[in-house]
């Protein structure tokens, strides 16, 4: 990888790889006024019929948290014209169901059960666009807690180049760690055969918009190193703010 402004370069403070799996389903269903969802009743129906078949999936004894998000808002990122010259579509995902699984081997269990494939249906039905994968927990600052009131970011990674995009997001995270305090942080690699359109996907949260918001608005290192290193490795980030589904 290249690093622009090396002198703010340092990786992220890591704990050890979990051995979860990761089962994601995101869900594009309303649209989108510039970063924020437009309200949308169909957006609201789908929530409500996701609830029962989360709970449902909860159950299982190789599930360890099935948990559901609605899109607040999208958060500065890069890479459009990359996207564009992949002929990638843009994330703009209002709904996100994030499945973790005791185990990578889990996840086909998983899979085949009645509450997940209603699931499916619901989501391709009701949606323009969804994106369902099975991942792996390649790094991790922690595993995020789902039991807090906040602020979760799903940032959908692209870059040709995995190991690129891997040691990008190490020194970004280390960014956020000292500019935002960020307390968790879990990466997702899609396991091989699974849709390739996300080489990482990156989950993590901060207990409030004070956290993190105004450092991607006028903290200048966030475009100068950030968002820099993004457009230098040919990273396209797209990171979408959600709440957790109450």
């Amino acid at each position: 990888m290249d690093i622009v402004n090396d002198h703010l370069a340092i990786k992220a403070r890591l704990s050890t790889p979990t051995d979860n799996g990761f089962l994601l389903l995101a869900a594009e269903i309303g649209s989108w006024a510039a970063l924020f969802p437009l309200q949308a009743r169909s957006r609201r129906r789908v929530l409500e019929q996701i609830e029962p078949l989360r709970r449902q999936l909860a159950r299982r004894d190789d599930v360890i948290e099935s948990t559901a998000f609605r899109a607040a808002l999208r958060a500065p990122g890069e890479g459009a014209q990359l996207l564009h010259r992949a002929g990638v579509r843009p994330a703009r995902y209002d709904i996100v169901v994030l499945i973790r699984t005791t185990g990578v081997d889990d996840i086909d269990k998983v899979r085949t059960d009645p509450a997940y494939l209603e699931l499916v249906v619901l989501l391709k039905n009701n949606a323009r666009h969804v994106h369902l994968t099975a991942a792996s927990n390649p790094a991790r600052i922690a595993d995020v807690d789902h039991d807090m009131d906040s602020w979760f970011l799903f940032n959908y990674f692209y870059c040709q180049d995995r190991q690129t995009v891997f040691d990008v997001w190490e020194y970004t995270a280390g960014w956020f760690q000292r500019k935002t305090a960020l307390p968790d942080s879990a990466l997702m690699q899609p396991l091989p055969g699974e849709p390739a359109d996300y080489s990482l996907i990156n989950h993590a949260s901060w207990p409030t918009l004070r956290a993190f918001l105004p450092s991607l608005l006028i903290r200048p290192t966030f475009r100068t190193f950030v968002l820099a290193n993004f457009a230098a490795n040919e990273v396209a980030a797209q990171p979408i703010i959600y709440r957790r589904l109450r």
